[in-house]
């Protein structure tokens, strides 16, 4: 592991303990103090990591930060739908660094807890909070629907694994980015995880996301969330295919019969020569 993905786990495991001793001290409501505690904590590490101007601190101010709304989403769990979704979304993130410290440290940058991931990322969580926040005024029963969140959780943790399993299944293999030149020790991976599909990651991120939405009993972004991580993962998958059958040749047009991309509707890039 990366000597900062140590750190991210180290100051995760401080914050939480830290806050949880603050709450536990002053003795008022847990979720309150959660919330103030971890504010106050964040707010000091992100001052020096700004004064400091130090790669180190930039990702001990992410991890502190990503473990705060972890704990403040579990506290919030009992009372609020929302409490899930957060939870769910600061592990995802975290865990999306700290797996990426273990298989590839030499590719570990500040991107890979993909807080960053692109525009449309952050203006899809944003739409995502806006429609609970106004459903929950209009319509708050809909917000109370537990079965359905709790089927959403249940989806978020399949696709988590599912991802997850196939980052470490591939290992130093696997990359963030879609790579353009054949490293040398570039292998394709074909067992495990990725005997059932080809693209195990993506088909975990894609119902992870759908999943979110299905926690915050969110209709309209559910199905909007649907067809926008169709369309990225349907162009992804084709580009991506492009490369590795550049790179493995008939291995890859071989292992694309055998195996779909795990996606639904989503055959991904077909050579011309693909039926001979």
């Amino acid at each position: 592991m990366h000597k900062n993905g140590k750190v991210a786990v180290i100051t995760a495991f401080s914050t939480i303990a830290l806050s949880t001793v603050f709450d536990l001290i002053v003795g008022l409501d847990q979720r309150v103090l959660t919330g103030v505690s971890n504010v106050f904590i964040f707010g000091a590490i992100i001052y020096v990591s700004y004064v400091l101007k130090n790669d180190t601190l930039e990702v001990v101010w992410r991890s502190s930060l990503l473990a705060s709304g972890f704990a403040i989403g579990v506290k919030l769990c009992s009372s609020s739908i929302f409490g899930s979704y957060l939870s769910i979304l600061c592990f995802f993130h975290f865990t999306e660094y700290i797996t990426t410290s273990m298989i590839r440290p030499q590719q570990l940058t500040i991107d890979s807890f993909l807080l960053n991931h692109s525009q449309a990322y952050a203006i899809a969580a944003a739409a995502s909070w806006l429609e609970f926040l106004i459903e929950l005024y209009l319509l708050p029963g809909l917000k109370n629907l537990r079965i359905i969140s709790n089927t959403g959780v249940a989806i978020c943790l399949v696709g988590e694994i599912i991802r997850k399993g196939a980052m470490l299944t591939a290992w130093s293999n696997f990359d963030h980015l879609v790579r353009f030149e054949k490293e040398d020790d570039h292998q394709l991976v074909s067992h495990g995880i990725y005997n059932w599909c080809r693209h195990p990651s993506y088909v975990g991120w894609f119902y992870w996301s759908i999943g979110t939405q299905i926690i915050l009993c969110n209709p309209i972004c559910t199905i909007l969330y649907a067809m926008a991580s169709w369309k990225f993962f349907n162009q992804r998958v084709y580009e991506e295919e492009i490369t590795l059958c550049n790179f493995f040749g008939q291995q890859y047009t071989a292992y694309q019969k055998r195996v779909s991309t795990g996606l639904p509707f989503i055959e991904g890039y077909v050579p011309v020569n693909f039926q001979q």
